[in-house]
């Protein structure tokens, strides 16, 4: 188990690191028009993704932002105000501390923890899907003032 709980912290660092250093303007900024995607809305996006794995795990996990009228919440309501992207950050590292709570009950990554897929293969969805936004982060943050990823 300590090792989905490395591969988790790593792909967390990186989206961290990606958008170090910029003001709520860049951090909301659509970089690629029409495009509603944007380094703020990853952030609320895979808060949503943290919660979304604790569903198909089993939990009841509510969404966040996404609603039935808006099913893309996340990304439109990324707005550059300073308190939406505090908001985000604070809600993301809470929905990461969640997920860890909730990977640390299991001994087992073969336990199928609420239906009939194995915790293992809902983590590898996981880090895929950071590892896609990953991606998507190092293009946005390129595009905002030139900074390549590592």
């Amino acid at each position: 188990m300590r090792a989905g709980r490395r591969m988790r912290r790593g792909a967390g660092a990186t989206m961290e690191m990606k958008c170090a250093g910029l003001d709520a303007e860049q951090m909301a900024r659509r970089a690629v028009p029409p495009s509603t995607m944007s380094l703020l809305g990853l952030v609320r996006h895979m808060a949503e993704d943290e919660r979304h794995f604790r569903r198909l795990a089993g939990e009841d996990s509510p969404r966040i932002y996404r609603t039935p009228e808006d099913r893309d919440g996340d990304w439109n309501g990324a707005t550059a105000d300073p308190a939406v992207v505090e908001d985000a950050w604070r809600q993301w590292r809470a929905e990461r501390e969640l997920t860890d709570r909730f990977l640390a009950r299991f001994a087992d990554l073969g336990t199928p923890p609420g239906g009939e897929a194995q915790l293992r293969d809902l983590l590898v969805m996981q880090i895929a899907e950071y590892a896609r936004h990953s991606g998507h982060a190092d293009l946005l943050r390129e595009r905002i003032d030139g900074r390549v990823g590592q």
